[in-house]
Protein backbone atom coordinates (compact mmCIF):
# COMPACT_ATOMS: atom_id res chain seq x y z
CA UNK A 1 0.00 0.00 0.00
CA UNK A 2 1.20 3.34 -0.90
CA UNK A 3 1.52 5.78 2.02
CA UNK A 4 0.47 9.11 1.92
CA UNK A 5 3.00 12.01 0.82
CA UNK A 6 4.44 14.35 3.95
CA UNK A 7 4.47 18.30 3.03
CA UNK A 8 5.61 17.51 -0.33
CA UNK A 9 5.42 19.97 -3.33
CA UNK A 10 2.82 17.55 -4.42
CA UNK A 11 0.58 18.27 -1.88
CA UNK A 12 0.34 22.03 -2.56
CA UNK A 13 0.08 21.84 -6.36
CA UNK A 14 -3.05 22.56 -6.34
CA UNK A 15 -6.44 23.48 -3.62
CA UNK A 16 -9.23 22.24 -5.50
CA UNK A 17 -10.17 23.16 -9.57
CA UNK A 18 -13.58 22.06 -11.43
CA UNK A 19 -12.91 21.35 -15.34
CA UNK A 20 -14.57 19.74 -18.36
CA UNK A 21 -13.29 16.66 -19.57
CA UNK A 22 -13.62 17.39 -23.25
CA UNK A 23 -12.56 13.83 -23.87
CA UNK A 24 -15.44 12.00 -22.55
CA UNK A 25 -18.53 10.89 -24.12
CA UNK A 26 -20.46 9.62 -20.63
CA UNK A 27 -22.45 7.71 -22.81
CA UNK A 28 -20.27 5.20 -23.21
CA UNK A 29 -19.64 4.48 -19.74
CA UNK A 30 -23.57 4.08 -18.57
CA UNK A 31 -24.56 0.42 -19.20
CA UNK A 32 -21.42 -0.32 -17.12
CA UNK A 33 -23.13 1.17 -14.15
CA UNK A 34 -26.10 -0.83 -14.68
CA UNK A 35 -24.29 -4.02 -12.88
CA UNK A 36 -23.09 -2.44 -10.01
CA UNK A 37 -22.77 -5.21 -6.83
CA UNK A 38 -24.22 -3.27 -3.69
CA UNK A 39 -21.68 -2.01 -1.37
CA UNK A 40 -22.15 -4.64 1.83
CA UNK A 41 -20.61 -2.34 4.19
CA UNK A 42 -23.34 0.41 4.25
CA UNK A 43 -27.09 -0.09 5.31
CA UNK A 44 -30.21 0.52 3.40
CA UNK A 45 -28.38 -1.44 0.08
CA UNK A 46 -28.96 2.41 -2.03
CA UNK A 47 -25.33 2.28 -2.45
CA UNK A 48 -23.35 0.07 -5.71
CA UNK A 49 -19.86 -0.21 -5.95
CA UNK A 50 -16.75 -1.88 -7.56
CA UNK A 51 -13.23 -0.56 -7.68
CA UNK A 52 -9.75 -1.55 -8.94
CA UNK A 53 -6.35 0.60 -8.64
CA UNK A 54 -3.95 1.31 -11.67
CA UNK A 55 -0.75 2.96 -12.35
CA UNK A 56 -0.07 5.37 -15.19
CA UNK A 57 3.02 4.13 -17.30
CA UNK A 58 3.36 6.56 -20.10
CA UNK A 59 0.31 6.86 -21.86
CA UNK A 60 -0.90 3.13 -20.77
CA UNK A 61 -2.82 1.73 -17.71
CA UNK A 62 -1.62 -0.99 -15.64
CA UNK A 63 -4.00 -2.59 -13.62
CA UNK A 64 -2.80 -3.81 -10.32
CA UNK A 65 -3.66 -7.02 -8.09
CA UNK A 66 -6.76 -7.04 -6.03
CA UNK A 67 -6.98 -5.30 -2.96
CA UNK A 68 -8.08 -4.19 -0.33
CA UNK A 69 -9.47 -0.94 1.20
CA UNK A 70 -8.79 0.52 4.55
CA UNK A 71 -9.34 3.54 6.57
CA UNK A 72 -8.99 4.88 9.82
CA UNK A 73 -11.59 5.67 11.89
CA UNK A 74 -9.94 9.27 12.24
CA UNK A 75 -11.05 9.70 8.39
CA UNK A 76 -14.23 7.59 8.05
CA UNK A 77 -15.99 7.12 11.34
CA UNK A 78 -18.81 5.52 10.09
CA UNK A 79 -16.48 2.36 8.62
CA UNK A 80 -13.11 3.42 9.30
CA UNK A 81 -10.92 0.27 10.58
CA UNK A 82 -12.56 -2.37 8.53
CA UNK A 83 -10.56 -3.96 5.92
CA UNK A 84 -13.39 -4.12 3.28
CA UNK A 85 -12.98 -5.58 -0.44
CA UNK A 86 -15.28 -4.84 -3.62
CA UNK A 87 -15.67 -6.24 -6.98
CA UNK A 88 -13.06 -5.27 -9.48
CA UNK A 89 -14.09 -3.10 -12.18
CA UNK A 90 -15.17 -5.12 -15.50
CA UNK A 91 -12.33 -5.13 -18.00
CA UNK A 92 -14.84 -4.08 -20.77
CA UNK A 93 -14.96 -1.06 -18.93
CA UNK A 94 -11.69 -0.87 -18.27
CA UNK A 95 -10.73 -1.39 -21.99
CA UNK A 96 -12.75 1.63 -22.74
CA UNK A 97 -10.21 4.42 -24.34
CA UNK A 98 -12.52 7.24 -22.14
CA UNK A 99 -11.75 5.51 -18.91
CA UNK A 100 -7.89 5.51 -19.64
CA UNK A 101 -8.61 8.76 -21.29
CA UNK A 102 -10.03 9.79 -17.63
CA UNK A 103 -7.63 8.45 -15.19
CA UNK A 104 -5.37 10.36 -17.70
CA UNK A 105 -7.09 13.51 -16.92
CA UNK A 106 -6.82 12.79 -12.87
CA UNK A 107 -3.23 11.97 -13.11
CA UNK A 108 -1.81 14.65 -15.69
CA UNK A 109 -4.28 17.52 -13.53
CA UNK A 110 -3.17 16.46 -10.09
CA UNK A 111 0.79 16.29 -11.97
CA UNK A 112 1.39 12.73 -10.02
CA UNK A 113 4.27 11.45 -9.99
CA UNK A 114 5.40 8.12 -12.39
CA UNK A 115 3.83 4.71 -10.93
CA UNK A 116 1.72 6.98 -8.84
CA UNK A 117 -0.87 4.25 -7.79
CA UNK A 118 -4.43 5.13 -8.63
CA UNK A 119 -7.79 3.87 -7.04
CA UNK A 120 -10.75 3.90 -9.09
CA UNK A 121 -14.15 3.49 -7.50
CA UNK A 122 -17.38 3.12 -9.63
CA UNK A 123 -20.40 4.30 -7.53
CA UNK A 124 -24.04 4.53 -8.23
CA UNK A 125 -26.52 6.13 -5.42
CA UNK A 126 -30.05 5.30 -5.49
CA UNK A 127 -32.90 6.75 -4.35
CA UNK A 128 -36.76 6.10 -4.30
CA UNK A 129 -39.66 8.09 -2.67
CA UNK A 130 -39.55 6.74 0.30
CA UNK A 131 -35.89 6.54 0.85
CA UNK A 132 -33.19 9.05 -0.14
CA UNK A 133 -29.56 8.10 -0.51
CA UNK A 134 -26.62 9.08 1.14
CA UNK A 135 -23.72 9.94 -1.42
CA UNK A 136 -21.74 10.62 2.05
CA UNK A 137 -23.14 8.48 4.89
CA UNK A 138 -19.96 9.05 6.92
CA UNK A 139 -20.74 13.05 6.83
CA UNK A 140 -18.51 15.90 5.95
CA UNK A 141 -15.00 13.93 5.62
CA UNK A 142 -11.38 13.69 4.65
CA UNK A 143 -10.42 10.46 2.62
CA UNK A 144 -6.89 10.25 3.74
CA UNK A 145 -4.97 10.23 0.69
CA UNK A 146 -3.10 13.12 -1.29
CA UNK A 147 -5.53 13.70 -4.20
CA UNK A 148 -8.83 13.23 -5.28
CA UNK A 149 -11.12 13.41 -8.30
CA UNK A 150 -14.82 13.24 -8.66
CA UNK A 151 -16.20 12.87 -12.28
CA UNK A 152 -20.04 12.95 -12.79
CA UNK A 153 -21.42 9.94 -15.17
CA UNK A 154 -25.38 10.75 -14.73
CA UNK A 155 -27.78 12.23 -12.68
CA UNK A 156 -31.56 10.54 -13.32
CA UNK A 157 -35.05 11.70 -11.93
CA UNK A 158 -32.58 13.14 -9.10
CA UNK A 159 -32.96 16.36 -7.08
CA UNK A 160 -29.91 17.00 -4.48
CA UNK A 161 -26.47 15.48 -4.36
CA UNK A 162 -24.68 18.85 -4.25
CA UNK A 163 -21.04 18.85 -3.31
CA UNK A 164 -19.58 21.19 -0.57
CA UNK A 165 -16.18 21.32 -0.01
CA UNK A 166 -14.86 22.85 3.35
CA UNK A 167 -11.62 23.99 5.28
CA UNK A 168 -13.31 23.41 8.56
CA UNK A 169 -15.88 20.96 9.28
CA UNK A 170 -17.88 23.78 11.55
CA UNK A 171 -17.31 26.38 8.99
CA UNK A 172 -19.10 27.33 5.82
CA UNK A 173 -18.45 25.53 2.94
CA UNK A 174 -16.09 27.27 0.38
CA UNK A 175 -17.31 25.22 -2.66
CA UNK A 176 -20.70 24.15 -3.40
CA UNK A 177 -21.98 22.99 -6.76
CA UNK A 178 -24.06 19.86 -8.23
CA UNK A 179 -21.17 17.96 -10.33
CA UNK A 180 -22.91 17.96 -14.32
CA UNK A 181 -22.03 14.73 -16.21
CA UNK A 182 -18.60 14.93 -17.42
CA UNK A 183 -17.03 17.49 -14.85
CA UNK A 184 -14.33 16.36 -12.72
CA UNK A 185 -13.80 18.00 -9.31
CA UNK A 186 -10.04 18.00 -8.23
CA UNK A 187 -9.71 18.26 -4.80
CA UNK A 188 -6.53 18.40 -2.53
CA UNK A 189 -7.41 16.10 0.42
CA UNK A 190 -4.93 17.87 2.85
CA UNK A 191 -6.86 20.89 2.39
CA UNK A 192 -9.89 20.31 2.35
CA UNK A 193 -12.64 17.92 4.11
CA UNK A 194 -15.61 16.89 1.23
CA UNK A 195 -19.52 16.12 1.41
CA UNK A 196 -22.30 15.42 -0.85
CA UNK A 197 -25.76 15.94 -0.01
CA UNK A 198 -28.38 13.28 -0.18
CA UNK A 199 -30.56 12.46 -3.37
CA UNK A 200 -34.18 12.04 -3.49
CA UNK A 201 -36.27 11.78 -6.97
CA UNK A 202 -37.82 14.16 -8.78
CA UNK A 203 -40.80 11.96 -9.51
CA UNK A 204 -41.74 8.42 -8.58
CA UNK A 205 -39.82 5.80 -9.12
CA UNK A 206 -35.84 5.14 -8.66
CA UNK A 207 -33.37 8.09 -9.13
CA UNK A 208 -29.67 7.69 -9.53
CA UNK A 209 -26.44 9.53 -9.39
CA UNK A 210 -23.51 8.02 -11.39
CA UNK A 211 -19.82 8.73 -10.30
CA UNK A 212 -16.60 7.68 -9.90
CA UNK A 213 -13.98 8.82 -7.75
CA UNK A 214 -10.56 8.34 -8.18
CA UNK A 215 -7.78 8.47 -5.43
CA UNK A 216 -4.14 8.66 -4.68
CA UNK A 217 -2.68 7.31 -3.35
CA UNK A 218 -5.31 4.55 -3.45
CA UNK A 219 -5.47 3.33 0.10
CA UNK A 220 -5.58 -0.41 -0.90
CA UNK A 221 -3.28 -2.68 0.63
CA UNK A 222 -3.05 -6.65 -0.84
Amino acid sequence: MQTVQGSTELEYAFLFTLRKVNSITTEGFKPFFDNLPVDPYIKGNYRLRRLSRFIVSGDKLIKLPHGYLFQSKDYNPLVGDIKREFTELEDALIELDIFKNLVLAFSDSCKLHPEAEIGVHQIRTTCTPDNFGNPAPEGIHRDGTDFIGIFSVDRDNIQGGETHLYTAKKEKPVFNKILNPGELLLINDHKFFHYTTPIKPISDGIGTRDVFVLTSPSLLSD
